[in-house]
């Protein structure tokens, strides 16, 4: 079980970093939208993982996206800095989350089995 810090250190990262990436952090390659999937914070609290999925058709605009905000982490985390009320600000790392993308693909995967078995 997680301590609840850990927990809440999670949560108020997972809104803030949103809200810095899209009205702080002004790079016009970060074109795609995205979703900060989940949180994953360490328990001395100086170490976050951040999984991030990005939403795009384009695999190459996906890319470039998902690589600015990772190039970005350094703004990202001293932006960060003056949002959240910590003692210590999390050193970032960011990692693609694929969950989102791979739980469409199994949907219609279903889909396609369950309409051929209704033939």
């Amino acid at each position: 079980m997680k301590p609840a810090r850990t927990e809440r250190m999670a949560s108020e990262l997972q809104k803030a970093l949103y809200e810095v990436i899209t009205r702080k952090i002004k790079n016009p390659l970060i074109t795609e939208m995205f979703s900060i999937t989940r949180v994953e914070v360490s328990k001395d609290l100086s170490y976050a993982k951040v999984y991030i999925s990005v939403f795009s058709a384009d695999p190459v605009k996906k890319k470039i996206t998902f690589d600015e905000i990772k190039k970005s982490s350094k703004e990202i985390r001293y932006e960060l800095a003056k949002e959240i009320r910590a003692r210590i600000v999390p050193e970032l790392d960011f990692e693609q989350d694929d969950s989102i993308a791979y739980g469409d693909k199994m949907e219609k995967l279903f889909l396609k089995i369950e309409g051929k078995d209704k033939n």
